[in-house]
């Protein structure tokens, strides 16, 4: 993904700043989408939900795209939708249809996607960081399934994937309640992978990501792909899988790399191919 301010240069990263967004690329092909409305504490407007989607639809074609960062300005993951903030011409239906279209533009994302929380993600902010792929929190952070709350009912694949992860009774503790929960009871829920200091939060992710732009970008995109799906497959469809996708990695030079790797006793150099 290039973005503005022509060629990239090594060990820079090239940034590119829309309305809502700051959409950063670094030079081994982390992307980092930065929700840019610290002043509302990045709740999501009609135009910052075309941009998500716009720019998650633009990474998933880009071949050069090893791993994504979600993330927000100021103190704030993503407090939710911005209630006050939709456009007044456009129709509740053709609102949640825009919705729709953006959650599913993320969750089609081939690479691997961190949601690094800095703060508050609730509503459909918590669900956005739910439908990445794993999520790094602050002590600082906190979540909430916020939509009872509002007299509304969860949306943004939250039904979906919060009883995948947590359980259904769990969730739907959540979602009843609306509580406001920490980062550290988000740990122990599971909805977290990793919670650090808050001073720790962007070495983590920086680790994180370069491994994964490091590994085999095929591989890991298959594999990403058959953990979502088979986890409402039954066992034989989610063996057929498997089988498919590994006789795809076999055909590919990043195995036979790697296997020469291993017997040079030095690390690999994956390539996507």
């Amino acid at each position: 993904m290039q973005a503005n301010g022509g060629p990239r240069e090594d060990g820079l990263v090239q940034s590119t700043k829309t309305e809502t967004l700051i959409v950063e690329v670094s030079d081994n092909g982390v992307v980092t989408v930065t929700m840019n409305r610290p002043e509302k504490k990045n709740a999501a407007n009609s135009v910052m939900w075309n941009e998500l989607r716009d720019t998650w639809n633009e990474i998933s074609i880009d071949p050069d795209v090893r791993a994504v960062v979600m993330t927000g300005a100021g103190d704030a993951f993503c407090s939710g939708a911005d209630l006050g903030g939709q456009r007044q011409e456009m129709h509740q239906l053709q609102a949640m249809n825009m919705i729709h279209k953006t959650i599913q533009a993320l969750y089609s994302i081939m690479v691997p996607v961190v949601a690094k929380v800095n703060g508050v993600a609730a509503g459909a902010g918590m669900n956005m960081a739910l439908a990445c792929d794993l999520i790094v929190a602050s002590d600082q952070a906190r979540f909430s399934e916020i939509f009872a709350r509002r007299g509304l009912s969860m949306d943004f694949g939250g039904t979906w994937i919060l009883p995948r992860m947590i359980g259904l009774h769990k969730a739907k503790e959540l979602a009843f309640f609306g509580d406001v929960i920490s980062a550290e009871q988000a740990a122990e829920f599971g909805i977290v992978n990793k919670l650090v200091p808050h001073a720790e939060l962007d070495e983590t992710v920086d680790d994180w990501t370069d491994r994964l732009a490091s590994g085999p970008p095929l591989a890991l995109a298959m594999t990403k792909r058959l953990l979502t799906m088979n986890a409402t497959a039954d066992f034989s469809a989610a063996l057929e899988a498997e089988g498919y996708a590994q006789t795809v990695n076999f055909a590919t030079s990043d195995t036979k790399e790697a296997v020469s790797a291993f017997l040079d006793k030095r690390e690999p150099h994956f390539r996507g191919r």
